[in-house]
């Protein structure tokens, strides 16, 4: 018998055999027990919701979660209803010796008790050989709140290469679960590398050296490796009431790619004239191109135009690409983009640490970027870590880590960015046969497409409020862990039910503490001891320097001031104007934003705006 324990389980040790009931009812993924009066049982003893149950039936010991206990009236004869404590067990797997005398843990259920076997609460020692022991495939990631002397280890491969999701509402430790995720997965896999979307800048510290941060700062990622559906969005903010710029660009942009080819041959000689039409470049195709080959081409067209309104339209869409690539936020896109030829092959080994060189994580940043290009920096990074693996038939295996994930991939088709929830979906569904996996993190589970998130194979859920979020779980769950989600609600800080293929069993279970200087920014505490007498009139002015350069915006220039088709004051920034959180200081810090009345110079309009 494992762990020793017989049909008669009183004679064990109390923790391990203490006899809590017998089973009086089994379907196939539950039973009922009968719950025997245990007056003098401490706590310990006790059977209570969350713990775990112990059957001995027949060669195996099944094991249960308990998800439910209450008391029963039952009538017999003319007498007052006598009453019976019940228990509901989620039957989940099986623990059985092999040949050699090593008891293993299975899961599912190959040898139903009967009515009547005994059950027992599970020992110290049955309970390690379901959540086993570190090793090269498994890591502690947490400990049991039941019993902390009973550590989680979670098989990483299983976690990795079916997709992740953690879920939890705000203030739960759910950042911090994501690091205590990714430093595991870093120590016991160190040639995978990690690719995390980090929304709030609030990651930058929890990984020390083995990290590289990119900032709009730092980054390069030129406009040309964006695909045609990127470049509208940064453009144009969006093809919406834009069908005439979008077409134009549709044309001139695999001009421009033919163009920059002409002039860059083996000795940066100009070469010979070739007819772009027989180069075979889309709008798509990742090569560089010249901003001022495409303003040319644009003008030269606008040229030969009699029709004012049409002249009109060309002038609206060159005065919104000058805009933009005079705008000093945008400095990542368009700054040295072109320097030293085609620098694809450098970007993609800085973007996806190709080789590591003892970073294997990459950490991007985005509360600085303009929040009218946020979108489309997630859909360039998430796409091209997918063509990546495609195209490499996944030689450098990625697990590519989206926070916040609603806002990227929601669930309605009519919000978000389309190209950055395809990314992602191609990701989910096939990135696993090249070597690119997904973890995703959000407080709002049921704001994201479905699709997405059924591809996650374990989920990590911790304390959710909304009740639209716990029924998405609930639908997201097997029937076998569905009842077992009723934890959720009152789940503590740091508690999580984890679930699915990376961990042996649904378990209730509470992620390791981090030391303070590895906490995300996002739960370190706040100082409520500032001064307000420390507040000068020069730090005031600082701020509002910084406040009005992050939201400038220029649409109202074109769409208000010019009337009759003036296109007199250009249109530099895309629709949007609600900065990135954040955006102000970092990038004022960065030396990237210059004076208000600088910056509207620096776009060609007018000061008025």
């Amino acid at each position: 018998m494992v762990s020793g324990l017989s049909q008669n389980p009183s004679a064990q040790s109390p923790v391990a055999a203490t006899l809590i009931g017998r089973v009086a009812s089994v379907s196939g993924g539950h039973a009922t027990l009968s719950l025997a009066e245990l007056p003098t049982a401490s706590d310990d003893d006790q059977a209570t919701v969350g713990k775990f149950v112990a059957i001995i039936a027949n060669r195996a010991m099944v094991i249960g979660l308990i998800s439910e206990v209450k008391q029963e009236f039952v009538t017999a004869g003319q007498g007052d209803p006598a009453s019976r404590n019940v228990a509901r067990l989620e039957l989940i797997g099986e623990i059985k010796t092999d040949q050699r005398g090593v008891a293993r843990f299975q899961r599912g259920i190959n040898n139903y008790p009967k009515i009547g076997d005994g059950a027992v609460l599970m020992s110290e020692r049955e309970l390690r050989v379901i959540y086993g022991a570190a090793d090269h495939d498994r890591a502690h990631i947490g400990d049991l709140p039941q019993n902390t002397n009973i550590r989680v280890h979670m098989n990483i491969d299983d976690l990795v290469s079916r997709h992740f999701a953690v879920l939890g509402s705000t203030g739960v430790g759910k950042s911090s679960g994501v690091v205590v995720i990714l430093q595991n997965i870093l120590s016991v896999r160190p040639n995978l590398r990690i690719f995390l979307i980090d929304p709030h800048n609030e990651y930058s510290s929890s990984f020390g050296d083995k990290a590289h941060v990119f900032t709009p700062r730092n980054l390069r990622l030129p406009f040309w490796l964006f695909n045609f559906e990127e470049t509208v969005e940064a453009f144009l903010g969006g093809p919406a009431g834009a069908d005439e710029e979008v077409e134009i660009l549709s044309d001139v942009i695999p001009l421009a790619k033919a163009a920059y080819l002409q002039y860059r041959g083996p000795d940066r000689q100009l070469m010979k004239k070739r007819d772009s039409k027989t180069i075979g470049f889309s709008a798509d195709t990742p090569v560089p191109y010249r901003l001022d080959d495409l303003l040319g081409l644009l003008d030269e067209r606008m040229g030969k135009l009699e029709n004012r309104s049409s002249r009109v339209v060309y002038h609206k869409l060159i005065s919104r690409i000058q805009a933009v690539r005079n705008h000093p936020r945008y400095a990542f896109m368009f700054e040295n983009a072109n320097l030293g030829g085609d620098i694809m092959a450098d970007i993609l080994s800085q973007l996806f640490r190709l080789p590591p060189n003892g970073k294997p994580m990459t950490i991007m940043q985005l509360s600085g970027f303009p929040a009218e290009v946020i979108d489309s920096v997630v859909s360039v990074l998430t796409r091209m870590a997918f063509d990546f693996g495609v195209w490499s038939d996944g030689a450098a295996p990625l697990l590519f880590v989206c926070e916040e994930a609603h806002r990227y991939a929601p669930a309605d088709s009519k919000l978000g960015f389309l190209p950055t929830r395809r990314a992602l979906s191609r990701i989910a569904k096939e990135g696993r046969k090249y070597g690119v996996y997904l973890g995703l993190v959000t407080q709002r589970p049921s704001e994201i497409d479905p699709m997405i998130i059924s591809q996650c194979n374990t989920l990590f859920v911790m304390r959710l409020s909304n009740d639209r979020d716990q029924a998405f779980i609930r639908a997201a769950a097997s029937d076998a862990t569905e009842n077992l989600l009723s934890f959720i609600p009152s789940l503590g800080m740091r508690e999580v039910f984890a679930f699915g293929s990376g961990i042996a069993l649904p378990s209730r279970m509470r992620f390791k503490e981090l030391a303070a200087s590895m906490r995300p920014n996002s739960e370190s505490a706040g100082n409520t001891r500032a001064d307000a007498n420390d507040i000068s009139r020069e730090l005031i002015a600082t701020v509002i320097e910084r406040w009005r350069s992050a939201s400038m915006n220029f649409k109202n220039a074109l769409d208000g001031e010019g009337g009759d088709g003036d296109t007199s004051l250009p249109l530099p920034m895309p629709a949007q104007s609600r900065p990135a959180p954040g955006a102000a200081g970092d990038l004022t810090r960065q030396g990237l934003l210059r004076k208000p009345l600088e910056a509207v110079a620096a776009a060609g309009a007018s000061p008025s705006n």
